[in-house]
């Protein structure tokens, strides 16, 4: 999860998260702010404060830390997590466009993440597109016939979510 930070950083994000308390967010936002002044460089402990503030219900802080930590030269899975978390931050907050922009690029970055394409209908639903929504989720949905019930109509419902997601084009 932690791929390329040196191990007692890794060690020290994690600590943070088991310490952490939903409804008590101060002392994992103090640890956080402390850990990024020991690591300035690493746009990963920006990041993983700018979740912290969001749980806190700070968005307006989170996302000037999501941005830092996105220009800071964020990547791999700490990158994919950063856009559908400031994308679903944005769309909190009612910036709709921006959410879309952040999840576009997220869709470029990582096309096959279920994560990305259900943050992305949550932004269409919010967006009162709920064709695209609802194709995105048949898409993720279909995509693990295993996992579900859906057996012999696995394929038709991911047909129409595909259907869906285009617009209903007229064949």
């Amino acid at each position: 999860m932690y791929e390329g930070l040196p191990a007692e950083l890794a060690a020290a994000i994690r600590r943070g998260y088991a310490q952490r308390d939903r409804h008590r967010m101060e002392p994992t936002i103090d640890f956080f702010r402390q850990l990024l002044a020991r690591y300035p460089e690493h746009a990963v402990v920006r990041y993983e404060l700018a979740g912290a503030y969001d749980t806190a219900g700070q968005e307006e802080r989170a996302c000037e830390l999501y941005e830092e930590a996105l220009d800071q030269g964020l990547s791999g899975e700490p990158l994919r997590r950063c856009l559908c978390q400031y994308a679903s931050t944005l769309r909190w907050l009612g910036e709709l466009e921006a959410s879309r922009k952040v999840l576009d690029r997220a869709h470029s970055a990582f096309p096959d993440s279920e994560g990305v394409k259900v943050f992305s209908a949550l932004t269409h639903l919010e967006s009162n597109k709920p064709d695209a929504a609802v194709g995105e989720l048949l898409e993720v949905i279909t995509a693990h016939a295993e996992a579900t019930d859906l057996g012999r109509w696995n394929d038709g419902l991911a047909n129409l979510g595909r259907w869906l997601r285009a617009g209903r084009p007229e064949d």
